[in-house]
């Protein structure tokens, strides 16, 4: 029977018989033992060993490991589905590295029951293919500051705060999120660093839904004017108007909702024009533009391009 079987049939057990609960409370009391959490317990084991390698070795570390704990309906026999793997583990993968600003690879260590506990580790990135990936400083650093970020980031999302701070990391955190809804599984995240330390948070159905509502859009509307040269034109009504002489300058597509009044105006490729147009953003509550369209609205007077981002 794995921990956490164990421990929620005690907790039933002592919730049907009032009596043996309060001389089970009395008891731990008594030794100085409180009811925590395999997590809780591990990080206190894994702090005590370092603490105790340190007498004889200062610069001792521990091994880092990252523990992501599925629970749900089809995770309680503590094995992880193929399917699960390629949407759901890559995603944690790069969202662990969105967290750090860096490239961090993770590898599978293990699978333990408990529902389904994967147990992973961050390698370095070989210079040789050939050659096994080593764990070195700088990347494990990297891991532990992600996963620091990325945790605090979790529990505020769980909690329904304002994480617009952390506005960055918004698409990687929809990308789990969407996977774990999608096999209706809830997600643990542990991580046990060098130091001895620990750092957990959860993503739940109550946090998915929060990013599922952060990811609804709302339209702003502006009316711009587009001045340039005609570089692209297409049968379904939209052109590409760019800006300027130079390689890198801006460029717009510009899409005519009546594609015969762009056959009626009879533009030809290089005609310079002067579009007034319709400038429409879908911005998610992050404020994150989600999408941008520019539709035709009629001619302008000739007039310098604004210079917006495409």
């Amino acid at each position: 029977m794995t921990g956490d079987s164990w421990r929620e049939r005690r907790r039933a057990l002592l919730q049907g018989d009032p009596d043996e609960a309060e001389r089970t409370a009395e008891f731990l009391d008594r030794l100085g033992t409180e009811d925590r959490d395999d997590e809780e317990i591990e990080a206190e084991h894994r702090a005590s060993r370092l603490a105790a390698t340190r007498e004889y070795a200062p610069d001792a570390r521990l091994d880092e490991e990252l523990q992501l704990r599925l629970t749900g309906p089809d995770a309680e026999g503590g094995a992880l589905r193929f399917q699960w793997g390629g949407a759901l583990l890559q995603p944690v993968e790069h969202m662990v590295s969105v967290a750090a600003g860096t490239p961090v690879q993770l590898e599978l260590t293990g699978i333990s029951a408990g529902s389904t506990v994967v147990h992973a580790r961050p390698v370095a990135i070989a210079s040789d293919a050939a050659e096994p990936a080593a764990l070195d400083t700088p990347t494990t650093s990297a891991a532990s500051a992600g996963l620091g970020t990325l945790t605090t980031l979790l529990d505020a999302v769980e909690a329904e705060r304002d994480i617009r701070e952390w506005a960055r990391l918004f698409d990687a955190v929809e990308a789990v999120s969407r996977a774990l809804s999608r096999y209706a599984l809830d997600l643990g995240v542990t991580w046990y660093d060098a130091e001895g330390h620990m750092r957990s948070a959860r993503l739940t159905e109550r946090g998915r839904q929060y990013v599922k509502r952060l990811r609804e859009t709302k339209d702003r509307d502006q009316e711009i004017i587009i001045s340039g040269r005609i570089t692209e034109m297409r049968e379904s009504g939209l052109v590409k108007v760019k800006t300027g002489t130079a390689k890198n300058a801006p460029a717009y597509d510009v899409r005519f909702e009546e594609p015969d009044e762009l056959l009626r105006m009879r533009p030809g490729l290089g005609d310079n024009v002067h579009f007034r147009v319709r400038f429409r953003q879908q911005l998610d509550s992050m404020g994150i533009a989600r999408s941008t369209e520019y539709t035709y609205l009629g001619s302008a007077a000739e007039q310098t391009s604004l210079p917006l981002e495409p």
